[in-house]
């Protein structure tokens, strides 16, 4: 993944700040706003590690459930024609909705050959 770094699960970003001569990140795809820098690549990596493991340590400190990344589900909004050609291409293969935009997602999503 370009500008990512992952630990446990968790994605960072990665970006430099010429200005300052430093790199930065959060985590991403979470609520929880986890900052972290670094003068190079290998201290920004640890400064994320480090992130990522004081969160789960605050998280069971505190009996909280830590956020992740993906939970398996999310909201679209293609818009009322998409949605309405979307339910009806399901409901002629006789299909739901969500297995004809898991489907079209997997399609998208394969690697060219």
């Amino acid at each position: 993944m370009k500008n990512m770094i992952e630990y446990q699960g968790y994605f960072g970003s990665v970006h430099f700040s010429n200005e300052d001569e430093v790199f930065y990140g959060k985590v991403e795809f979470i609520r929880s706003l986890i900052s972290y820098e670094g003068t190079d690549v290998q201290s920004l990596k640890s400064a994320f590690q480090e992130a990522i493991d004081e969160y789960l340590t605050d998280c069971a400190e505190n009996a909280i459930e830590p956020e992740h990344s993906f939970k398996g589900s999310f909201n679209i909004r293609p818009g009322t024609q998409l949605h309405r050609q979307a339910a009806i291409a399901a409901q002629q293969r006789g299909i739901n909705l969500n297995a004809l935009v898991t489907e079209a997602l997997e399609n998208y999503l394969q690697p060219s050959k």
